[in-house]
């Protein structure tokens, strides 16, 4: 019902940027980023309610940066000062609303294939 395409993905060396976009078919979503690393659980990286409350992850804070593009139905995670450790599969997650917790990967029944970010030091 709702599909949402992700690009800007790429390899990176450590301290490096990189700005991802997703891309939904439909309005008034919550949305948010979550990445998989191999052999890990899918994590939580950044969210945007439908009332614009924006939540990061600890490990991100300070370096990326989550917006949207209401008129494009647009959201973007703008990502700096990599590190090795971002490397993973970044997936964009949406939700109608009535997110509780932004983070938490039950939230949303929407996804996206996926993009991957690689980082090398």
């Amino acid at each position: 019902q709702v599909q949402l395409v992700e690009s800007g993905g790429g390899s990176v060396q450590a301290g490096g940027s990189l700005r991802l976009s997703c891309t939904a078919s439909a309005n008034s979503l919550c949305m948010a980023w979550f990445r998989q690393a191999p052999g890990k659980e899918r994590e939580g990286v950044a969210a945007i309610d439908s009332d614009e409350t924006i939540t990061y992850a600890d490990s991100v804070k300070g370096r990326f940066t989550i917006s949207q593009d209401n008129a494009k139905n647009t959201l973007y995670l703008q990502m700096n000062n990599l590190k090795p450790e971002d490397t993973a599969m970044y997936y964009c997650a949406a939700d109608w609303g009535g997110v509780g917790i932004p983070l938490s990967r039950s939230e949303y029944n929407y996804w996206g294939q996926g993009t991957q970010v690689t980082v090398s030091s």
